[in-house]
C-alpha cells in the first residue's frame, strides 16, 4: 500500500469535508437524540454515499488493525468507510482469510450500530458465509435473540443473500421470532424482506402473510404490502383478507 494511504491520512481527508450544516440534518435523520435508536451518534457530515465509497475504495489495503481503530470511531461517516474497506477485502477473500473477516464482522457489531451500516453489508458478508459454510447458520438463532437491536436486525439483514438465491425458510423462521419485537426498526426490516420475497414468490409472500397479518405490528405489514395493488393493501390494512 502507498505509504501516504495511511489511517491519519484517511481520517484526514474525512474530517476535511465535515459539514456542521449537514451534520445536524444527518443526527436528526439518523435519530441520534437522547432516548432514540442512535443516541450518541456523532456525524461530521458532507460526506455523501459516492464518497464514502471513493474513499473505501481508495484505502482498500488498510490493515485490519487500522479498519478495527476505524470502525470504532465515534463519528459515523468512518465507520461507513470501515464497512466499505470490509466489503472490499471481504469480496476478494478465500478461506481463512475470509474467516477472519466474517468473524472481524461479528466481534466488532457493537460498532455497527446504525440501520444504514448493516443493510449495506450483513447479507454480503454474513449471509454469504453461512451459504458458504452452512453450519454457520446457528449464529442467526443467538443474533435474534440479542438484546442488541442492531445484532437483531442484523439476523433479519442476513437472510437477504438467502432471498435473492430462492431460500425463503429462515426469513419466515427469523420474522416469525421478531414479530413482537419492540423497535420499530425491526418491524420495517421484516416487512422489507418479506416483501422481498414477494417479488420472487408472491404466493409464498401471502401464504406467510394470511397466517400472521392480523398479529404483525403496523410498520412491518406496511412495509411487507407495499407493492400490493391497492385494494389489496386496503384488505390486509383493515384486516378483510
Amino acid at each position: 500500500m502507498d505509504k501516504k494511504l495511511t489511517l491519519s491520512s484517511l481520517q484526514k481527508e474525512i474530517r476535511k469535508l465535515a459539514d456542521p450544516e449537514r451534520a445536524k440534518f444527518s443526527a436528526y435523520y439518523f435519530k441520534t437524540g437522547k432516548g432514540q435508536y442512535a443516541e450518541g451518534d456523532v456525524f461530521l457530515g458532507g460526506i455523501s454515499t459516492p464518497v464514502s465509497k471513493s474513499f473505501s475504495k481508495k484505502y482498500q489495503d488498510l490493515s485490519i488493525l487500522d479498519l478495527e481503530k476505524l470502525l470504532s470511531s465515534k463519528y459515523h461517516e468512518e465507520r461507513s468507510v470501515a464497512i466499505g474497506i470490509l466489503l472490499s477485502k471481504f469480496a476478494k477473500s478465500k478461506g481463512i482469510e475470509r474467516k477472519k473477516l466474517y468473524d472481524f464482522y461479528l466481534n466488532n457489531t457493537a460498532h455497527i450500530n446504525n440501520w444504514d451500516l448493516i443493510d449495506v453489508s450483513a447479507d454480503k458478508i454474513i449471509g454469504l458465509y453461512i451459504l458458504e459454510n452452512p453450519k454457520e447458520i446457528s449464529i442467526l438463532s443467538k443474533l435474534v435473540k440479542s438484546k442488541s437491536l442492531w445484532e437483531r436486525r442484523i439476523s433479519i439483514m442476513t437472510t437477504f443473500a438467502f432471498i435473492k438465491i430462492g431460500r425463503f425458510e429462515k426469513t419466515f423462521e427469523i420474522a416469525e421470532k421478531l414479530m413482537n419485537d419492540k423497535e420499530d426498526l425491526i418491524h420495517k426490516a421484516v416487512g422489507w424482506m418479506i416483501r422481498e420475497i414477494g417479488k420472487r414468490d408472491i404466493t409464498k409472500e401471502e401464504e406467510f402473510l394470511k397466517k400472521h397479518y392480523k398479529n404483525m405490528p403496523r410498520t412491518m405489514i406496511r412495509y411487507a404490502i407495499e407493492k400490493f395493488p391497492e385494494d389489496l393493501r386496503k384488505k390486509y390494512l383493515l384486516g378483510k383478507v
